[in-house]
């Protein structure tokens, strides 16, 4: 172990337990951001609300992943049903399709603290900002529902219904010490359907419903609701992401891990190669002569015009070839050993007689060989070899 490693080791061991006594020592803090996000778990998020949704409405909840326009673009025909929103952007002409939809029977229970000029001008009132106290509590008008009522002590919205026309119904009020009571929940008939509206949308999340009694409330608000399916529309926040990485980034000890990984493995990268990287010198590989070498004899057999001898050549090493691959024995030349090279090569037996007698040719020092005899029978033994 070089001392260069030993630097880096101990650096890497300091900076873990730096991290680790930062982490020991951290206190947790609350994220009390009006998220609204069904995922969250967060006070203002609405995650026990999300998985109690379902017996809530009696198992008729669908949610929808996607606007009301695509929605009801694809399903022109739906049958009255109930509409439900709570704290989602709504474009301009997924609101004309929900106020289609009431007025031709569904009901829509609105739970948003903005809802645009022309919406509540066409239901019928004006919602505005008014002196929120430290405390406010959401209380329904309805005789049967005396008990029911949510005391928001955490960031009300301090948003009510300032204005309603006369043929708007009075659900539910906001009260207060230090302001007049505004409304706070109401219903207006609208053709031949209903919308619910409620300016207050804390009571659903997490931080009231895990208070004792306030849930009563929420189940006294939905109840006017007629009991049949139910859509509930909710924005991109509410789909889970796909990403990957998602279980190791929402965990904070995972999500440390996981950089100071990838961290040590850049650094490993930077420092490595910084000390490994070198000039690799071009080597031109060892030239094989061989090749040379028979070129330069047999031209010198050539030149000298000594046929004869390049055809005993030829033939030795034929016979060699033979004898190694063929398993084939050399020493007689007779028709047992032409018809085993026949056998073997798979050759016509008189290209191999053929074969034999130039071979035998070549092996008699007094015959008489021309050029024409050391081509012919180069490439006779060259075919007999493939």
């Amino acid at each position: 172990m070089n001392k260069t490693f030993k630097i880096y080791a101990i650096l890497f061991v300091i900076v873990l337990v730096i991290i680790a006594l930062l982490q020991v020592n951290k206190t947790e803090s609350t994220d009390w951001r009006k998220t609204f996000d069904t995922s969250k778990k967060s006070p203002f998020g609405l995650y026990i609300f999300n998985h109690e949704a379902q017996s809530l409405f009696k198992d008729k909840l669908k949610k929808i992943g996607e606007n009301p326009y695509n929605f009801y673009e694809k399903n022109q025909k739906k049958s009255p049903h109930n509409i439900l929103i709570i704290e989602t952007d709504i474009d301009v002409e997924s609101w004309r399709n929900i106020m289609n939809e009431v007025s031709k029977g569904s009901d829509a229970m609105i739970i948003n603290q903005y809802i645009p000029k022309s919406v509540a001008d066409s239901i019928g009132f004006y919602i505005s900002n008014f002196s929120s106290p430290e405390s406010t509590a959401l209380k329904l008008t309805d005789k049967k529902f005396t008990n029911s009522f949510v005391k928001i002590d955490k960031f009300p919205g301090g948003r009510g219904f300032t204005y309603v026309k006369p043929e708007v119904e009075i659900l539910g009020k906001i009260i207060s010490e230090d302001a007049d009571d505004q409304a706070g929940f109401i219903k207006r008939k609208f053709g031949k359907g209903n919308f619910y509206v409620h300016s207050e949308p804390l009571f659903l999340t997490n931080y009231y419903l895990l208070q004792k009694g306030n849930t009563q409330y929420a189940q006294d608000v939905f109840s006017y609701l007629p009991d049949r399916e139910t859509l509930w529309f909710g924005d991109k926040k509410s789909v889970q992401s796909q990403f990957f990485m998602r279980f190791i980034l929402n965990n904070p000890a995972l999500r440390y891990a996981w950089w100071m990984l990838l961290g040590g493995m850049i650094l490993f990268i930077v420092f490595n190669a910084k000390r490994k990287q070198r000039i690799v010198p071009v080597i031109d590989p060892l030239k094989n002569s061989s090749v040379d070498f028979v070129k330069s004899i047999g031209n010198l057999y050539l030149q000298e015009g000594d046929f004869h001898e390049m055809m005993a050549k030829k033939a030795q090493y034929f016979l060699h070839k033979v004898r190694i691959d063929l398993l084939i024995d050399t020493k007689n030349l007779d028709d047992d050993f032409a018809k085993k090279l026949h056998l073997k090569t798979g050759k016509t037996e008189d290209k191999i007689n053929e074969a034999i007698a130039l071979i035998k040719k070549a092996q008699d020092p007094y015959a008489s060989v021309m050029k024409d005899d050391l081509a012919r029978m180069n490439s006779l033994l060259d075919e007999i070899l493939k």
